[in-house]
This record gives C-alpha cells, structure tokens and sequence, in this order.
C-alpha cells in the first residue's frame, strides 16, 4: 500500500510563529492530486489572504499571468510538463517569484536540479503542514530581507524619520489630513508642489499609513534616459540587450506589495509614459527582452 503524501496534523503552536503577517501574501499551490492540494489549501487558508490551485501547469500559467503571487508551491512533475524546466522558462521571463517545490522522488540529483532552476525549498513526500508552514516562513523571510537590502543600499546616505510630516502651521496640519485620508485608498497619487518641498516625505508618510506589507522605492525619473529607465522600472532578461548576461528584476517587482515613488515624473520620456500608463491600466509589466507580462500589485505616488 502506498504511503499518503502528507500528514494529517495539526502543526505544533509552539513550533510555528505567529502569522498573522501572511494575511496579505498570496500563494499559487501546483499539483496534480487533488487530495494534496486540499491539504494544502486547508492548512493554509487559516494563515494567507488569498489562495489559488491548479492541477497542471496550463492553469498554473493561466493564474499566473491574471493574479499577483507572492509564493508557488508546486510538485516537480506534473502534467504537460516539469515543474522545473516550467520554474526556468519564469527565470528567463523575468519572474522571480519564490518556489517550493515538493516530490515523492528523494534523490539528490532532482533537488539539484530544482535548486539550480531557482528553487527557494524542497520538501519530501510525505510532508506535515508544520513543514509547509515552516518554508513558507523562510521565503517570505528572505523576501523581507532581500526588499529591505535593496532599500538600505539606495537610501544609504538619507535619514527618515517615520513619525512622519512635523509642524503645526494651518497648512502642515492640512496636508496632514490629506495624508490620513487618501493613504488607505488604493488609488494612485500625484503629488504638486515645488523642488524641496517635501514630496518624497509626503509620498513615504502616505505608504507609512496604507497598510500595505511591501517597502516604499522611490526613483527619480528625470536622472536616466529613457532605455535606462525602461532596464531600472521593468527590469530586463538575459540577453535583452548588450552586456545583460544575466536577468535583473525591475523596480516594480521590488516594490510589490509596497509603494513606488516616480519622483520628477514629469520629466519622463514620453514612449515611457506610454509603457506607464499600461502598467497603471493592466497592472502588468514586461521585462525589456520578455515577451510575457509580469502581474504586479503596486501602489503608485508621482
């Protein structure tokens, strides 16, 4: 009689953490049984704000391009093709969304393989939610680092201070009130105002108070030409132009779950404006090089 594939227990309180901070992650579960992938959702309904399946990787790639995940779990084969060649060709297209993969096959050489692909995990049939719960815990992790890294590494020479707008003149306190009242909007923003006025502090304050999970990224438009821009906000893949010899994730795939902040935007290219409102309009991007669109959940102040 064959082993089932997962273990109906319930994970040890004191060995997972609390979190209630996935409440707004999203995760894709990929596998051909369908008693996996009700385990699957089961244990981790209670935990994710949204969850989706697919039984083969035709309907995996079909939620893929309509919804923003921010974690697949998916089983190395499946039907219509492997779970790791599926993982490569995501790599290629400029997708860097984190990968746990898990399999009944517990030889070396797949896991390998999987981690080459990209993998962020690998976990062995028969598995229990605890372990489940457990990778989930360490993607997200070093999602969390490798976002708030990136930020240090820009925002090295700036200091912030996250109590947010200072003063008590009538306008202060009215721009304050503003804040409060557009931040939990999911609505784009443009922000007017003279050079040094406090934009960029303004634009932070409102990310500060939305709610949103991701980290605030802000670019200044009118510093880089237009295919630079492109490279920076999109990203690119391997090979889309000379000396790309590996895929770079963009700006928008950085900030997501957060805020990106399009200083100077009036000083954008114009061809960029157009790939902008796209973005705004889809809620899409594609990677210079890339033939396939990237969903991606980003809050916009300009």
């Amino acid at each position: 009689m064959n082993q089932p594939a997962f273990k109906e227990e319930h994970a040890d309180k004191s060995e997972v953490s609390d979190k209630k901070y996935l409440k707004h992650r999203s995760i894709l579960v990929i596998d051909d049984e369908h008693g996996i992938r009700n385990f699957l959702i089961k244990g981790l309904t209670r935990y994710l704000g949204f969850i989706e399946s697919a039984e083969n990787l035709e309907i995996a790639e079909e939620l893929r391009q309509r919804c923003h995940f921010d974690l697949i779990i998916a089983d190395i084969k499946l039907p219509g093709g492997s779970g790791v060649e599926w993982v490569q060709s995501l790599r290629e297209s400029g997708c860097h969304t984190p990968v746990i993969f898990i399999t009944a096959h517990a030889q070396l050489d797949i896991a390998i393989e999987a981690i080459r692909a990209g993998a962020a995990d690998f976990i062995i049939k028969p598995f229990r939610m605890d372990q489940i719960l457990n990778a989930v815990d360490r993607c997200i992790e070093r999602q969390n680092i490798k976002r708030e890294n990136f930020v240090l590494r820009r925002q090295v020479d700036k200091i912030y201070d996250k109590s947010g707008m200072i003063g008590e003149s009538p306008s202060i306190q009215k721009l304050c009130e503003v804040i409060k009242r557009v931040a939990p909007m999911p609505s784009t923003i443009l922000l007017e105002g003279e050079s040094g006025t406090g934009k960029e502090l303004a634009a932070r304050s409102i990310h500060e108070m939305s709610g949103r999970t991701g980290i605030f990224v802000p670019v200044n438009c009118g510093a880089m030409s237009a295919e630079l821009l492109e490279s920076e906000l999109f990203g690119h893949v391997k090979g889309a132009f000379t000396g790309a010899h590996q895929g770079r994730e963009g700006l928008f795939s950085y900030a997501s779950g957060g805020t990106l902040f399009l200083d100077e935007i009036g000083e954008m290219p114009l061809s960029m404006q157009a790939h902008l409102l796209r973005v705004l309009d889809e809620k899409k991007i594609r990677p210079v090089g890339s033939n396939q669109e990237i969903p991606v959940d980003v809050r916009i102040i300009a």
